[in-house]
């Protein structure tokens, strides 16, 4: 297990630091670091203290034996372990520039920690490890680097940072959850752009606290799909929720999908067997859950779809199967009238959509949770005999308003949201943990 060091934000937090290997004193917040290291809950911890511009040998206490971290200046004439690094606050360079920039350095270990905007960061960090033949440390800041603070032993990491107090860097998780966790925890998460908002981290930990399993669920906020491929395997990522915009694009990138995936083209859970990332889909079983659960019997009754993304060919997937009779209008014409013609549904101009015609409508576009736009067709007909399904969540959104204010029958994005997230959970660690994903969104 790489040995954790738990950076210092207060003299207070030297009393929370027994589950520690080691641990950070940095001089920008404490000055000069004596009084602190003579603590008696330090006593016996190895220590690093961090210099943040010159480094000052005076502010040690006689006869330190433990590491001093002096940043990218010169190496001082010291019996301690010496660290240098580097921190890139606002992005990651390629593995090569990495190994030029760290592998130069003149510190007994070399630590490079750098802002992770994109998965490729994630594979350039990966990479560049096993290129430094020398002690080192690479560490991604930012909540998209956090995996690289479980993976220190992939990584070859001498050591990783774990927080007490409060965070010291972005993307920490504290010492409780580090020492709990350790490298060969599951790590789950969800791939997409943006995942701000997102309940899923919230409801799946939740189901990991329930389960008694060692895991994480962790955000994969990425503009790219660069290199995902590679980080699922290189950090040992069990699997992946895909969302917005990425359910249809992720397909090249995976080694094989399942056939219900295949007939809609769109994936939203990833699984990684050993290497082998398969893709399926369980928006499909959401909205079978999520009908069943509300007593809607789809057959017979006329859908209105709104939106043409990977949700929109799920829930027109999952609603035909179930002998729901579809109609799909939404921004996109021409993705509108693929998805019609891929699952076999009819499509609408969104102009010429009039909800009285429909039984159920279901809103697949993100207004109400990440766009502050109107929706694609007008929702005036609404009236208390509707069904509404909202694949969006959150505050309450628009179309879940309007529904309530008319008595139509509101199925919020929530109830969805946790019913293809227990889906998911149980494809990867076959537990099901629905109630407790249920009472963690609900309540």
């Amino acid at each position: 297990m790489t040995r954790i060091c738990a950076s210092l934000s207060s003299p207070a937090d030297a009393e929370l630091v027994d589950r520690a290997d080691a641990v950070e004193i940095r001089t920008d917040l404490f000055g000069s670091p004596s009084e602190i290291l003579d603590l008696p809950a330090l006593r016996g911890k190895d220590a690093i203290v961090t210099f943040r511009g010159d480094a000052d040998l005076t502010l040690l206490p006689d006869g330190f034996k433990g590491c001093v971290d002096v940043g990218e200046g010169v190496r001082p004439k010291t019996a301690a372990v010496v660290i240098s690094s580097y921190h890139d606050h606002d992005g990651t360079p390629s593995s090569d520039g990495i190994v030029d920039r760290v592998g130069a350095m003149s510190g007994d270990i070399v630590k490079g920690a750098f802002r992770v905007n994109t998965v490729g960061d994630l594979h350039s960090i990966f990479t560049a490890s096993a290129a430094i033949d020398r002690k080192h440390v690479l560490l991604g800041m930012g909540d998209l680097g956090t995996v690289t603070r479980l993976r220190g032993g992939r990584l070859g990491n001498e050591f990783t940072f774990a927080y007490v107090g409060e965070p010291t860097a972005p993307g920490q998780l504290s010492l409780e959850e580090m020492a709990r966790l350790g490298d060969d925890c599951i790590v789950t998460g969800l791939l997409g752009h943006p995942v701000s908002k997102s309940m899923s981290p919230k409801m799946h930990n939740a189901a990991y606290k329930a389960s008694g399993l060692n895991g994480i669920y962790l955000r994969f906020d990425t503009d790219s799909l660069d290199h995902i491929g590679d980080v699922v395997r290189e950090y040992d990522i069990r699997g992946l929720n895909v969302t917005i915009p990425f359910k249809e694009s992720i397909i090249g990138q995976l080694d094989r999908i399942d056939a219900e995936a295949e007939s809609m083209g769109a994936v939203n859970t990833i699984v990684n067997d050993s290497g082998v990332l398969t893709g399926r889909n369980t928006d499909v079983t959401g909205v079978e859950k999520v009908m069943s659960v509300n007593k809607v019997d789809p057959a017979g009754l006329k859908v209105i779809l709104i939106g043409s993304g990977g949700g929109a060919r799920a829930c027109a997937y999952a609603l035909k199967k179930n002998g729901g009779l579809v109609t799909v209008a939404g921004r996109n014409v021409d993705s509108a009238l693929k998805l019609s013609k891929d699952i076999g549904v009819e499509c609408m101009p969104k102009n010429s959509v009039a909800v009285e015609r429909y039984d159920v409508i279901v809103n697949c576009t993100p207004v109400g949770m990440y766009e502050d736009m109107y929706y694609p067709i007008s929702l005036c007909g609404m009236s208390g005999r509707h069904v509404v399904l909202d694949m969006a969540y959150g505050s309450k959104t628009p179309i879940i308003a309007q529904a309530e204010s008319v008595g139509a029958h509101a199925i919020t994005g929530e109830n969805l949201l946790v019913a293809q997230g227990a889906e998911s959970f149980g494809i990867w660690t076959g537990r099901d943990q629905y109630e407790a994903m249920r009472k963690a969104v609900l309540g």
